[in-house]
C-alpha cells in the first residue's frame, strides 16, 4: 500500500494496514526549534545539509516511514502595518509581536475597544496584492510530489480563521465581550475577513489544489477546560463563515479539509462537521472530553482524527518506554480507520529527542506484534 493510498483509505475510514504516520505534515505537528531538529538528526545518525525543502530533514521522514509532505504556506501581503518600533514587529494586519522565550507572542491588539465604524474603516490585507509567483512555486512544488513521489501531499493553510484573527486584533477579552454584546460588530468583521479568505482561496488553490491531498486550516475554539463560547454561540456567530470557507475551497480542490483547533472542543464536533471539517487535529488528550476512548466511540464512524500524543506531559516529561507503551494504548483504541498518528501539537524545545523517535518506534513495535 502506498503513502498516499493508506492516506484516502484512512481518511474515509476503510481498512487500512496501518494508521497515518504524520510529523511535520502539516503546520501543527512540525518542530518548532531548530535544536530539536539537529539532535534527533544525530539521535538517528544522520549528518551534513538535507536540500528537500521540508521542514524536517527528509532522512528523519523516510527512516520513520512518515506518509505526509507539507506544502504552501500563508501568502499574507505586506500592507501600511508593516514595521519594526524597537522590540515589537508589526504584521500585515497591524498586531504587534513582541520576541519572548524563543517564539513572538501578541504584544499589542490595534482594534481593541474599536467602535464597528473604526473596525469597518480598519485596512486589511488586499487579496489582489498576494505574491502570484510565490504561489504559482508552491503549486509546482505540489504537482512535482505528485507526479513523483506517493506521499499524501498536504497544503498549509493560505489564511487565518475568522475567530482567531479576531481575538489577535481586538484582544481576546474585548473580542468575547463583542461575540457576546456587539454581534453585529461580529459579523461585519467576519465578513470582512471572509470576503478576503475567498479570494485568497481562489488563487491558492487554483495552483495547489489539483495535487494535493489534503488542506489544513487552524482557528481555535477550546480552552483546556472547554470552548470559548457556547455551541449556540459559534453556530450563529462562527459557523456560517467557516462553512462558507470550506465550501468556497472546495470549489478548487478536492482534497481532503482538515481543521485544528486545541482544546476541549467534544461539543463542537457535529458542528464542525456540518461546516464541512472532514479531519480534525488534534486529538489533545489532557483536555476536558478529549479522551482517545470517548472520540472514538462517539465520532469515529463520520469524522477522522489526527494527533493524540500529548505534548503537554508526556513528550518533554515522560521516559521514552513511557512514550512507547502510549503509542501502543492509542493505537490499540483508534483503530487503522480515521486515524492519523502524530504529536497533539507542534514540538517544543523542551520535547528530548528520544522521546520523538520513541513515537514512530512504539507504533513500529505495535504493528509487528
Amino acid at each position: 500500500m502506498t503513502h498516499r493510498e493508506r492516506f484516502r483509505r484512512v481518511v474515509t475510514r476503510e481498512k487500512a494496514d496501518r494508521a497515518v504516520f504524520d510529523l511535520a505534515g502539516c503546520p501543527q505537528t512540525l518542530i518548532d526549534y531548530s535544536e530539536t531538529r539537529e539532535a534527533l538528526k544525530v539521535l538517528l545518525g544522520f549528518s551534513g545539509e538535507d536540500k528537500s525543502g521540508f521542514p524536517v530533514d527528509e532522512r528523519i521522514l523516510k527512516h520513520f516511514d512518515i506518509d505526509t509532505r507539507i506544502v504552501g504556506g500563508m501568502p499574507t501581503p505586506q500592507t501600511i502595518h508593516n514595521r519594526t518600533e524597537g522590540e515589537i514587529r508589526y504584521d500585515s494586519y497591524g498586531i504587534g509581536y513582541k520576541f519572548i522565550n524563543g517564539h513572538y507572542e501578541i504584544y499589542s491588539n490595534p482594534l481593541k475597544g474599536a467602535t464597528i465604524d473604526e473596525m469597518n474603516a480598519y485596512p486589511l490585507p488586499e487579496a489582489d496584492r498576494v505574491d502570484r509567483t510565490l504561489i504559482r512555486s508552491w503549486g509546482e512544488r505540489a504537482k512535482y510530489l505528485h507526479e513523483n513521489t506517493d506521499y499524501a501531499i498536504i497544503a498549509e493553510h493560505p489564511v487565518l480563521g475568522v475567530f482567531e484573527i479576531g481575538c489577535w486584533l481586538f484582544s481576546f477579552d474585548d473580542y468575547l465581550y463583542r461575540l457576546a454584546a456587539e454581534p453585529e460588530l461580529v459579523h461585519a468583521f467576519s465578513r470582512r475577513i471572509l470576503d478576503y479568505q475567498k479570494k485568497v482561496i481562489e488563487i491558492y488553490y487554483s495552483e495547489l489544489g489539483p495535487w494535493i491531498d489534503c488542506t489544513s486550516s487552524g482557528d481555535d475554539f477550546g480552552m483546556q477546560t472547554g470552548t470559548f463560547m457556547s455551541v449556540t454561540m459559534f453556530n450563529e456567530c462562527i459557523a456560517p463563515y467557516f462553512s462558507e470557507r470550506i465550501a468556497h475551497t472546495k470549489k478548487y480542490t478536492s482534497a481532503f479539509y482538515e481543521h485544528h483547533t486545541c482544546g476541549s472542543v467534544y461539543s463542537l464536533i457535529p458542528s464542525l462537521i456540518k461546516c464541512g471539517v472532514e479531519i480534525l487535529n488534534p486529538i489533545q488528550p489532557r483536555a476536558h472530553m478529549m479522551e482517545p476512548e470517548r472520540l472514538k466511540n462517539d465520532y469515529g464512524s463520520v469524522i477522522t482524527f489526527w494527533g493524540g500524543i500529548d505534548t503537554q506531559d508526556l513528550l518533554p516529561r515522560r521516559s521514552a518506554e513511557t512514550v512507547e507503551e502510549e503509542v501502543k494504548r492509542i493505537l490499540a483504541i483508534m483503530g487503522t480507520e480515521g486515524y492519523i498518528l502524530s504529536p497533539a501539537h507542534c514540538i517544543q524545545q523542551d520535547v528530548p529527542a528520544e522521546n520523538i523517535a520513541a513515537i514512530y518506534r512504539g507504533a513500529m513495535k505495535f504493528y509487528a506484534q
